[in-house]
C-alpha cells in the first residue's frame, strides 16, 4: 500500500495495533515528511515483507496506510514517508503535525506488493510518492544481492529519498522528471528484458495502467506484472440497489451516492475495511447471487469473472439486488 491512502477504520483501535513513540522528524523535500517510530513499551517491532504497510490511527475510526520505508528484517524502528495531501480528509496533515514525543497507535505490517524473491531480475518503478514501497523493494535486493534496476519519476524538488537510492543503487537507478524521459527509457527497458524478469510498479493509476499496457503488449506475461496505486479516484456512487446479507438476515438499501460498504457499516453489520478504494483488498466479501459492477484493482480478471467476491467500497451491484455472505 501504498505511498498514501486515506482510509477509514471499523473500529478505532484494533487490539494487534501497536503503540508506538514519535522518534524523529525531518522534510524531505516540500511536502513529504518522515516520521521514525519507535516501540513505546521498548519491545520487539515484528519484521515485515517488502513492500509492506501500516495504517495508523490519526483520528477515533480513522486510519490512513503508509509504506514502511526502512530496514525489514528485526527493525529496531518503522519509518514513514508522508505526502501532506491539502485536498483530503486531514490525516496526511495530522502527520506532518506530530512531534517528537508523540505517543500514536499503527497497525502490524501487512503487505500486498511483496518481492518475488527467486526472479531473475527486477525491474523497480516508482512515481512521486509511490517511492516508498520500492525502496522497501530496494533495501531487500542489496541485502540478499538479487539482480534489479530502477526508474524513479518525480517533478523537480519533489525526489524524496533521491540521495538513499542514489547510495543503494548506484548506477542502478534512473531519474526521470518528464513523460517524453520516461518512455524514452522504459520502452527499452521493457523490451531488452530476459525471461524471469518481474516488473513492480507504484504510483499514480493512469501511471500504472501505462506501464502495464505497455509490458502487455510487448508480451509480458501477466503473473510477472506487479503494481501498487496509492490511489484509485474511482467512485462508489451508481444506481440504486438492495443488497440481502444471508448470514444476518438484513436487507440493506444502498442510495445513488452510498458505497455499499458505507451502507452495510450503517446497518450495524461489521466489515473489516483499510482503503475504501478498491485497493488494498481489507473489504472483501463473498458474493452469492446477483451481478457485480466490478471497479476495483485489487481482484484479478480471473476472479472478477467468476461472480463470488466483491469489494464493497467501491463496487456495486449491477442489477436491482445483490447477495452477500454477510
Amino acid at each position: 500500500m501504498t505511498g498514501v491512502v486515506e482510509v477509514a477504520a471499523a473500529s478505532p483501535v484494533r487490539t494487534a495495533d501497536l503503540s508506538m513513540v514519535v522518534a524523529d522528524t525531518a522534510l524531505l523535500c516540500q511536502d513529504i515528511r518522515q516520521v521514525v517510530l519507535k516501540p513505546a513499551d521498548g519491545a520487539r517491532l515484528p519484521s515485515f515483507t517488502p513492500g509492506s504497510h501500516i495504517a495508523v490511527t490519526w483520528q477515533a475510526g480513522h486510519r490512513n496506510a503508509y509504506s514502511l520505508t526502512g530496514p525489514a528484517i528485526e527493525p529496531d524502528h518503522y519509518s514513514i514517508s508522508v505526502r501532506r495531501d491539502r485536498n483530503g480528509n486531514g490525516g496526511s496533515r495530522w502527520v506532518h503535525a506530530l512531534s517528537v514525543g508523540d505517543t500514536i497507535s499503527v497497525s502490524r505490517p501487512r503487505s500486498a506488493f511483496a518481492p518475488v524473491p527467486n526472479a531473475r531480475h527486477h525491474v523497480l518503478v516508482a512515481g512521486g510518492i509511490g517511492v516508498t514501497p520500492i525502496l522497501s523493494h530496494v533495501r531487500a535486493a542489496v541485502q540478499w544481492s538479487r539482480s534489479f534496476e530502477v526508474v524513479y519519476s518525480f517533478r523537480a524538488g519533489f525526489g524524496a529519498h533521491y540521495d538513499e537510492l542514489v547510495d543503494l543503487c548506484g548506477e542502478r537507478l534512473t531519474v526521470v522528471e518528464t513523460p517524453d524521459e520516461f518512455w524514452a527509457h522504459m520502452t527499452p527497458a521493457l523490451t531488452r528484458q530476459t525471461m524471469g524478469t518481474h516488473l513492480y510498479t507504484c504510483g499514480p493509476a493512469a501511471m500504472i495502467d501505462a506501464v502495464t499496457e505497455a509490458a502487455t503488449r510487448l508480451g509480458w506475461p501477466a503473473q510477472r506484472l506487479h503494481s501498487e496505486p496509492f490511489s484509485s479516484a474511482v467512485s462508489a456512487a451508481g444506481e440504486p440497489f438492495t443488497a440481502r446479507l444471508t448470514r444476518t438476515g438484513t436487507t440493506v438499501s444502498v442510495g445513488g451516492q452510498q458505497s455499499l460498504l458505507d451502507a452495510i457499516l450503517g446497518a450495524g453489520v461489521a466489515v473489516p475495511n483499510l482503503c475504501r478504494q478498491g485497493v488494498c483488498g481489507e473489504c472483501r466479501i463473498g458474493v452469492h447471487a446477483g451481478s457485480i459492477d466490478h471497479r476495483d484493482l485489487f481482484l484479478t480478471d480471473e476472479e472478477k469473472a467468476d461472480g463470488d467476491a466483491m469489494m464493497p467500497c467501491v463496487s456495486r451491484a449491477a442489477g436491482a439486488e445483490v447477495v452477500l455472505d454477510l
